[in-house]
C-alpha cells in the first residue's frame, strides 16, 4: 500500500525551548488506524501539526500523498485532505449555529450553498446529530461540541483523520457513539489518546511517544495496553 503520510527524521523545537521531537519517523497506509499515547506536553498534539503545516520541522522531511511538503502551497493541498480535530472543539468551531460551522469548510472548498446544505444535512444525518442542526455553538456541551467538530472534519470528506484526545469531556454513552463513528469510518486515522478502554476499541496498534521519539510500546508492559 501506498503510504499517505511519511514522516522522515522529524526534528522540532519552539523558539528558545528544549527539543520537542528529536528524529521521529512515522508512516500511514490507507485503511491504517493508529493510536499515539506519552505523557502531556511530549510532543504529540506537535506532531499532527507538523503533518498538516501548522508547524515547520527544524530538519527532517514530510511526504504527504506522494510528495514533499515543504511551503505553504504544499500544504494547502494536504488540509483539504487530512481533517485534524482539535483538542479543543473551541478552537475549531466559531460560527454561529451548528449547521453553518458544518457547512463552513465544504463552502471553503468550492461547493454550491445548495450543495453545502445538502452536505451538512447528510452529515448530521450520519452522525445522528439532526437535533443540533440550529443550535448556537457556543451553548453546546463539551461533548456535543466535540461531535460537531468531528462532523465538521467528515463533512469534508477527507482521506486521513487526525484525533486529538477525542474522548475528553464525552460521557460514556456518546463515548460508545463516538466508538460507532470511527469504526464505521473507511478513513485511515491517527488518534491520541490517553484512554486505554478507548483505543482498544478503535485499534490494536499503538505507539508511544517518549523522549521525542514514537516508540512500540513492549505488549508485555501495562501502559501499552
Amino acid at each position: 500500500m501506498d503510504k499517505l503520510i511519511d514522516l522522515q527524521n522529524i526534528h522540532f523545537a519552539y523558539p528558545n525551548q528544549a527539543p520537542v521531537l528529536n528524529g521521529i519517523n512515522f508512516s500511514l497506509k490507507a485503511g491504517e488506524k493508529i493510536a499515539i499515547n506519552g505523557p502531556n506536553g511530549a510532543g504529540k498534539s506537535t506532531l499532527f501539526h507538523i503533518m498538516v503545516g501548522l508547524n515547520k520541522p527544524n530538519a527532517g522531511q514530510v511526504h504527504a500523498f506522494g510528495q514533499i511538503r515543504k511551503t505553504e502551497a504544499d500544504f494547502k493541498e494536504v488540509r483539504r485532505r487530512i481533517g485534524l480535530v482539535f483538542q479543543d472543539p473551541d478552537d475549531q468551531l466559531f460560527c454561529p449555529t451548528v449547521a453553518e460551522d458544518i457547512a463552513f469548510g465544504v463552502l471553503n472548498l468550492g461547493l454550491t450553498v445548495n450543495d453545502a446544505l445538502l452536505v451538512v444535512e447528510q452529515t448530521l444525518s450520519e452522525l445522528h446529530l439532526e437535533h443540533l442542526r440550529d443550535r448556537a455553538t457556543h451553548n453546546l456541551s463539551g461533548g456535543e461540541k466535540r461531535l460537531v467538530s468531528l462532523a465538521c472534519v467528515l463533512a469534508m470528506k477527507p482521506d486521513v483523520l487526525l484525533l486529538d484526545e477525542p474522548t475528553n469531556a464525552l460521557d460514556e454513552k456518546t463515548q460508545e457513539r463516538l466508538v460507532e463513528i470511527l469504526n464505521a469510518l473507511p478513513q485511515a486515522m491517527v488518534i491520541i489518546s490517553h484512554d486505554a478502554h478507548f483505543r482498544r476499541k478503535i485499534t490494536k496498534r499503538y505507539l508511544t511517544m517518549e523522549n521525542g521519539l514514537l516508540i512500540t510500546p513492549d505488549p508485555k508492559c501495562k501502559h501499552a495496553q
